[in-house]
């Protein structure tokens, strides 16, 4: 199977490899129905965006920014997301903050790969078991190898290297598509440590995350990420060095 939607904003693609596509069985040997099973997750991503978006005034979020409900009246889902932001914000020591300065609640580079991470999740509760889902150049994937190519931060048709991934998350925090879009929250001005920085992990909440908030952080972002427990990191910094732990999944 393949699909690709537009959700949240960027393109979302989903590739599904089990033998048999729609004759695809589970571990209990009941079939799979994969159209379901993409109708599905493809719903939830949307689900998220009309909840979580802050360019929808309408969304849980933006009245949550307005006052209109309060933090102790928020969702399960708000809240576990706001407190993963408020994790990565004492953890980065304000470079990663979800409410900047002069700017309204905010908290997509944790909604990303938050939900693309639970709409993998139910994928594999719906009993597919290879597949390979690519949400704006972030990607979860299982059942592999797969591989996931790591794009060149100036070079837009190259790679800088390939990743063999078998079950597991990347996600890259860079300039190259939407510009000075990432702030550091310690001075409110956007960050230029880093050209681009890639976290291997094995979800797309701690792999997304902690990519932004490398990025965020600058220079300093390639140690703190790779600090960070199950991290795995691929870097250029902004005098073009390639910075990368030991535990890269380099394809061969």
């Amino acid at each position: 199977m393949r699909r690709v939607e537009h959700v949240m904003g960027f393109p979302v693609s989903l590739r599904i490899d089990d033998e048999g596509v729609d004759g695809a069985t589970d571990v209990g040997g009941a079939a799979t129905d994969l159209d379901a099973a993409a109708d599905e997750m493809f719903a939830w991503l949307r689900a998220v965006d009309a909840r979580f978006s802050p360019f929808r005034a309408d969304s849980e979020v933006s009245r949550l920014d307005r006052g209109q409900v309060r933090a102790d009246e928020v969702s399960a889902d708000l809240a576990e997301v706001l407190a993963l932001c408020e994790e990565y914000r004492v953890s980065t020591g304000g470079a990663f903050d979800a409410r900047l300065p002069g700017r309204g609640l905010d908290p997509c580079a944790v909604v990303k790969g938050w939900s693309v991470q639970r709409a993998a999740e139910l994928l594999t509760a719906a009993g597919v078991r290879r597949f390979c889902l690519n949400a704006g150049g972030d990607v979860v994937a299982a059942g592999g190898p797969w591989r996931v190519g790591i794009r060149h931060p100036e070079q837009a048709d190259r790679v800088c290297a390939v990743l063999e991934i078998t079950d597991g998350a990347v996600a890259t925090s860079g300039r190259y598509e939407r510009g000075d879009h990432i702030v550091d929250g310690r001075t409110g001005r956007p960050a230029r440590g880093l050209l681009s920085v890639t976290v291997v992990a094995a979800g797309l909440t701690e792999a997304d995350a902690t990519a932004t908030a490398a990025f965020a952080l600058g220079a300093e972002g390639v140690a703190w990420a790779a600090g960070r427990a199950g991290c795995e990191v691929f870097a250029v910094d902004a005098g073009r060095r390639v910075l990368r732990t030991a535990g890269v999944p380099l394809a061969p």
